[in-house]
């Protein structure tokens, strides 16, 4: 059988590429190469603004919600929101144009929001803002490829929201 011949065979270049790793004593280390990075140039503040514009003109939310109530989470329930569009007032304001539906009412509403930037990641920051025909929210929705998640607060309730964000067709 030629089984034994390969098996040497095998534990000598084992053997062989152990000590080729293995430095003489005394002798310096050698350096290891760093590891090639391959990063794309990140995007510029008018990018990241015109793609948080696009992902927001004609857009659907489409998710969950749900309540917090005694520091638990109240059963998730089916979710829709339609932005019209948004426009950049200046620094970090916008005005985001909901459309809002309630009872017989269906209207477009500006809300005034803050858009705060982790990175290139918009966070909606919405700070005791009345909403036509509603409470007084607070919320924190973070946007990130083409979907939703956060945070918001109005009265005497709060709660948790996350989706998909689509964009109508023309």
């Amino acid at each position: 059988m030629k089984t034994i011949p390969l098996l040497v065979s095998l534990i000598a270049t084992i053997t062989v590429a152990q000590d080729a790793k293995k430095p003489e004593p005394g002798a310096e280390p050698k350096a290891i190469p760093a590891p090639v990075s391959v990063e794309k140039p990140k995007p510029n503040t008018e990018e990241l603004e015109a793609k948080f514009k696009a992902t927001l003109t004609k857009a659907t939310f489409s998710g969950r919600w749900c309540g917090i109530k005694d520091g638990k989470l109240t059963p998730e329930k089916e979710d829709k929101y339609t932005i019209v569009g948004v426009t950049k007032l200046g620094g970090e304001m916008w005005i985001i144009n909901a459309r809002i539906q309630y009872g017989e009412k269906d209207f477009v509403a500006p809300i005034p929001v803050q858009v705060k930037w982790a990175g290139d990641t918009p966070v909606i920051t919405l700070d005791n803002v009345g909403i036509p025909g509603g409470n007084t929210y607070s919320a924190r929705v973070l946007i990130y490829n083409k979907t939703y998640a956060g945070t918001w607060s109005g009265g005497d309730h709060a709660g948790l929201l996350n989706g998909v964000i689509t964009n109508e067709q023309e």
